[in-house]
């Protein structure tokens, strides 16, 4: 049995699906998108993602649309989940990007600046069979943004995080890709 995945196909299907939902009870939802689903939506830098890291508002109607979704798809629950809210940064960029935008759902996503640095102090490595590693979307990022040095990607993280919450497996991590001759 594989793991569960969701596609960019099926993630804008789900957001479709939750629009014309929320459209129906006339609300307005915010989701501003983080993580994998992220990358897959805004970046192309990956087929699929595990679940969609986001924060959304308003939060009972849009988790009710979710599990709706969740139930005629025979998704997890969580597959929509707010998991991330203890990665926030004070300095909470966010732009639409190039997300697609839906009648009565309005889509966000952190600045690939502030992502990047939220993916170096999660810094999740080396982990299990169908869990999260953050180290092909920091690569990815570093990349993006066109960083050439360690010492430039920290201080960006530094930027967006004081550093009592900035873990040494951060530096750590970091420091290694450019070791191993990311430029």
């Amino acid at each position: 049995m594989s793991a569960f995945a969701l596609t960019r196909e099926e993630i804008l299907g789900a957001l479709a699906d939750m629009n014309r939902r929320l459209e129906g009870q006339g609300i307005i939802g915010e989701i501003c998108l983080f993580g994998g689903a992220l990358m897959v939506l805004a970046f192309n830098a990956r087929l699929s993602t595990k679940d969609v890291d986001a924060l959304f508002q308003p939060s009972t109607e849009v988790r009710h649309a979710a599990a709706q979704v969740a139930a005629e798809r025979g998704w997890p629950e969580a597959w929509l989940n707010d998991g991330v809210k203890g990665f926030i940064s004070a300095r909470h960029e966010i732009t639409a990007g190039q997300l697609p935008q839906f009648s009565n759902l309005r889509l966000t996503m952190p600045t690939p600046e502030y992502l990047l640095a939220m993916k170096c102090v999660a810094a999740r490595i080396g982990l299990g069979a169908g869990e999260s590693d953050d180290t092909s979307d920091i690569r990815f990022l570093i990349r993006h943004l066109g960083l050439t040095t360690a010492g430039s990607v920290l201080d960006l993280v530094a930027a967006y995080f004081p550093a009592d919450r900035i873990p040494a497996k951060t530096r750590f991590l970091v420091e290694s890709l450019f070791e191993e001759g990311l430029s």
